[in-house]
């Protein structure tokens, strides 16, 4: 009986991309060799390392000078063979450089434990610009370890690798791929990506488009350098303003906008934040993984920290749903981990061995199949937050793993660097909520003892501010679905306008706080965390109950602002976490009671309606998640 034949491809719409598969031209690049940075800021070390002698790094070459070693052993310069070898077809690697001059080329391998080995090694003699190849084979790193290229020279040899790449057997067709910025008035930041995509897209061939969803006033198009990027990038670029529906309508419109133009449902969408610092091989990587996956999986980045450079974030992480905590470090993962640092307790490398499974993966990076939108539909029009892990948890479900691939990393603003004390933290409530109900045992007894202790802690520490926005997180939720249709606008201006009503929400400069000397506000230090926290609070409570307080004026530093040291002034000059200002907490009796009471009445009624609200958010699900829906929304 004849094969069902394939479906033909459309020819797209007079100016629009039509996503197809296409034909491999030889070997599919996984990743290049490159020894520095997208920017003088990042150390040439994450690349490639000098074990000893002298070395010229570039972007795209390495001169090894006499009697020297150069290391790929490094975050960007090792191959991580083990997700290789379980989420792809793949068997073997190739190591492929240009090769000129005299020395030792060697492909170093790691097991989970980082015991190194050499799988393969050439000597060259009088090589002028000569293709050298070496094969590792992907079968002994299942539980974890990686590859490299290390280069090693004697007394009176010179040697010099240009054009390196790891490469391996192509599929029979690659997947087409769009990229995803969103982008909210930050104009020279998404400028500045688009640049280094343009400056890099002779070597991006699995890259097919390039989709800008701006929704912000500060548009990218008004900034000189746009018009010669968007010559640079041709046909690729496709610049969208649309209203501004938060980061999941940002990211969103690339799936809505792929779907439509795809003429195969084999096509992939890289999600990319708009003030990242970009590696561009990013791209290579994640491509060329999921051209050759298994089957199709959602395949993360990883994040380093942009006022720390050479720091991780974390190698993988997961979420505590029913206690809604999100970025937690999976077993055995790095968490701020410095890179070119070492492990404290076994004094070796840090280097993430161990192959580790993902819960979710931040859309700081973050590839999804097209068959996965397909089978479970779009994000949810949260806005803003935990809409990443809301779809990774939901994609599970429908047997869809994510799986974060080490030495694909961009460089993202440091999280702990950013307030908690803001108008996102609503988001990050409510959104938290809504994927306990969806995809958590929901137990509301834990979920309730959750809340009530964050609000004690709250307003214990005089964050009133922050107190209303929990409750209107909790009351929002409770209105159900609803909520949602908008996709947040109207709860963004609500929470801000709220928020603007407590003073310690706003941030001042230290030298100039409202109604106080800044010459008047010394530091006072905080005591260790109480041994006994459930009597401490206790006390706590029963003296902010009696008015009694020990300090009346002082500074606090924001590592010691916990709320057993705060509870103890009148007024707390308070480090904002940004280290650009201090908000001013000052007790107020009544607005700690007037809070206290509504909170524990709307987290009273969670626990009372919550099962049912779970209810109508599953039974919503399928249509927020729409193409119509998210269609209504974009106004088209």
């Amino acid at each position: 009986m004849p094969g069902k034949a394939a479906p033909v491809a459309e020819a797209a719409p007079e100016g629009e991309t039509r996503f197809a598969e296409h034909a491999p031209e030889g070997r599919l690049t996984a990743q290049r060799g490159l020894y520095a940075g997208p920017a003088p800021i990042v150390s040439k070390d994450l690349y490639a390392e000098l074990e000893w002698g002298s070395a010229v790094r570039d972007r795209d070459a390495l001169t090894v000078e006499p009697s020297s070693k150069v290391t790929g052993n490094t975050y960007f310069g090792r191959f991580p063979a083990s997700y290789w070898q379980r989420w792809t077809t793949v068997t073997s690697v190739t190591v492929e450089a240009l090769v000129s001059g005299d020395g030792l080329l060697s492909v170093g391998a790691s097991d989970l434990q980082g015991d190194a080995r050499v799988v393969n090694a050439e000597q060259v003699s009088g090589a002028k610009a000569r293709k050298v190849t070496m094969t590792a084979s992907l079968d002994k790193f299942y539980d974890g370890g990686a590859l490299w290229l290390d280069l090693e020279t004697e007394g009176g040899q010179t040697l010099r690798v240009e054009q390196v790449r790891w490469t391996v057997e192509a599929p029979e067709k690659i997947r087409p791929t769009a990229v995803t910025i969103c982008t909210m008035n930050r104009a020279d930041d998404c400028l500045k990506n688009l640049q280094a995509l343009a400056a890099d897209v002779s070597s991006l061939h699995t890259l097919d488009a390039i989709y800008v969803a701006d929704q912000g006033t500060d548009l990218v198009e008004s900034r000189d350098g746009f018009e010669q990027v968007a010559k640079d990038l041709g046909d690729k670029l496709h610049y969208i303003k649309q209203p501004n529906l938060g980061g999941a309508g940002g990211f969103t419109r690339g799936l809505y906008e792929v779907a439509g133009h795809t003429a195969t449902e084999h096509a992939n969408v890289l999600f990319m934040d708009d003030d990242v610092l970009l590696e561009p091989d990013l791209v290579v990587r994640m491509t060329a993984f999921s051209n050759r996956a298994a089957n199709p999986i959602i395949v993360g980045g990883q994040m380093l920290n942009l006022l720390h450079p050479n720091q991780l974030h974390v190698g993988a992480e997961y979420a505590r749903l029913n206690t809604l905590e999100p970025g937690q470090p999976v077993t055995h993962s790095l968490s701020t981990a410095d890179l070119l640092g070492v492990d404290e307790e076994t004094l070796k490398p840090n280097r993430q061995e161990r192959r580790l499974d993902a819960g979710y993966n931040g859309w700081w990076s973050c590839l999804i199949p097209y068959e996965v939108v397909k089978a479970i539909g779009y994000p949810m029009p949260f806005f803003f937050q935990w809409d990443d892990a809301e779809y990774s948890y939901r994609a599970r479900e429908y047997g869809f793993p994510t799986v974060t691939l080490p030495g694909a990393g961009v460089w993202h603003a440091d999280f702990h660097w950013k307030d908690w004390d803001e108008w996102h933290r609503y988001f990050n409530l409510r959104n938290s909520i809504i994927t306990a109900a969806l995809h958590s045992p929901f137990n509301l007894n834990l979920l309730s003892r959750v809340l009530m202790a964050q609000l004690v802690r709250y307003l214990l520490g005089m964050q009133y501010g922050l107190s209303a926005t929990l409750i209107k997180a909790v009351e929002d939720f409770l209105e159900g679905p609803e909520v949602l249709r908008d996709g947040g606008v109207a709860a963004m201006k609500e929470i801000r306008r709220i928020r603007g009503e407590y003073p310690e929400t706003k941030r001042h400069k230290a030298t100039d706080v409202p109604g106080i000397a800044s010459n008047d506000i010394g530091i006072i230090n905080s005591a260790p965390r109480p041994s006994m926290q459930r009597l401490v609070l206790i006390k706590r409570i029963l003296d902010r109950v009696l008015g009694r307080s020990r300090f009346g004026l002082g500074a606090v530093p924001i590592d010691e602002a916990h709320w057993w040291h705060i509870a103890l002034f009148d007024t707390a000059v308070v480090t904002d976490a940004s280290q650009e200002g201090v908000r001013v907490r000052t007790y107020d009796k009544v607005k700690m009671f007037d809070l206290a009471r509504r909170g524990a009445k709307v987290i009273q009624r969670l626990r009372k309606e919550g099962a049912g609200v779970q209810e109508r958010y599953k039974r919503a699900m399928p249509e927020l998640t729409s193409r119509e829906n998210w269609k209504r929304l974009y106004e088209l």
